[in-house]
């Protein structure tokens, strides 16, 4: 178990990879003493008859630069592959500005194949690959060195497994021609935007039953210092105070520190300093804030008649297409989506691209009348009327 520690060792890699079709990619990574993950080590692997092929990369070894890795991203002729890489490509975009072309994710893959909703690495491991993966370092702090050998074994499993679950994936969207439904579902992975969180839109996160736009505008501003108090700063946005903390103040709408003082959730190291003034910033901007500046409810929801009737046939042709199809329901349409689709809106993600040739065409018309469901043996499906 090769642990690369310098920039040469991986260029050295990175030059082989980049002769091989695809290589296979994943991180550990820290998340719960910062806002922004901490990377703490790269796992790669290459498909290699020599066996020379898997090897682990220390980011946390001083002098150790990524440029090597990140050439290989950008080479368009290697798929990267990932499963579930949300996480993984916000590292390397925060880090470096850089996503990977061309990008595969076994997660996606496997739901467009049939394999279910959101379908964890282990059942594919398991599916595909035949093996059975350890887990018993699964939880472990991996910016502590050096790392145990049941450790790194661990961690190539990430990347030497899914080899085998690629290969089969994307043989089987050959077949079934399906890979211009991936990239539809890819794209948002390689957008940029993805990764960026607004403090301005940090609000919308919040769960709140207030729907006052004085309230709100309150709310808008505690959840904009917070979000950019704790990117500033890197450390996570619940140490700065959580959720029913902002919401208490915002009820409360302390003016003085004396006023914090006697929250009943906010901790006591933010009653004062930095954290402090900006509560009591925040507070005064949103009391202040015009009418016409404030944020207002969404209230689209309320105002949508559902017709339940025609949710029930909804769902009924959901899952028949999903069966016809061999394709997780949820990636064709949400229950919101549903119930929206029921109470009139055409304006959803499963009205737009394969979901609509695969569902969504069917489902406009059978909300408008034009086709009927009927049981046809075991099937169930669409007639015109």
């Amino acid at each position: 178990m090769k642990t690369i520690t310098t920039t040469s060792d991986l260029a050295s890699f990175c030059a082989e990879a980049a002769k091989r079709p695809y290589v296979t990619i994943d991180t550990e990574f820290l998340r719960e003493r910062t806002y922004f993950s901490k990377l703490c080590l790269i796992q790669l692997a290459y498909r290699d008859a020599a066996g020379h092929d898997a090897v682990l990369v220390d980011p946390l070894e001083g002098g150790l630069s990524l440029e090597p890795l990140y050439a290989l991203f950008r080479n368009e002729e290697v798929v990267k592959v990932f499963h579930a890489a949300r996480q993984d490509l916000e590292i390397f975009q925060v880090d470096a500005g850089v996503l990977p072309v061309p990008l595969f994710d076994t997660q996606v893959a496997a739901m467009v194949c049939g394999f279910g909703d959101q379908v964890g690495y282990e059942t594919l491991v398991r599916k595909i690959a035949g093996a059975d993966l350890d887990k018993s370092s699964r939880f472990t702090d991996w910016s502590r060195r050096p790392l145990t050998d049941a450790q790194k074994k661990y961690a190539l499993a990430d990347v030497t497994h899914l080899r085998d679950i690629y290969e089969e994936l994307a043989a089987q969207l050959s077949k079934s021609r399906r890979q211009k439904w991936v990239a539809e579902e890819l794209a948002v992975l390689n957008d940029p935007e993805t990764y960026r969180v607004d403090p301005d839109d940090a609000w919308k996160r919040v769960k709140t039953r207030n729907t006052s736009p004085r309230f709100l505008a309150i709310v808008r501003e505690l959840a904009r210092f917070r979000e950019a108090y704790a990117q500033d700063r890197n450390v996570p946005r619940s140490r700065v105070y959580k959720d029913d903390v902002l919401v208490e103040l915002a009820a409360t709408k302390p003016q003085n520190e004396a006023d914090l003082g006697r929250s009943r959730l906010l901790m006591r190291e933010a009653r004062k300093g930095d954290i402090a003034a900006g509560i009591l910033h925040a507070v005064q901007t949103g009391l202040n804030m015009p009418k016409e500046d404030m944020p207002q409810p969404d209230r689209s929801r309320e105002k949508m008649q559902v017709n339940p009737a025609i949710a029930d046939m909804l769902r009924v042709l959901l899952k028949a297409k999903a069966d016809e199809e061999n394709v997780a329901q949820k990636l064709l349409a949400s229950a919101s989506d549903l119930d929206a689709l029921a109470a009139g809106a055409r304006d959803l993600p499963a009205l737009r691209g394969w979901r609509n040739e695969v569902f969504g065409r069917d489902a406009v018309e059978l909300c408008d009348g034009r086709v009927a469901l009927v049981v046809d043996g075991a099937r169930v499906v669409t007639i015109p009327r």
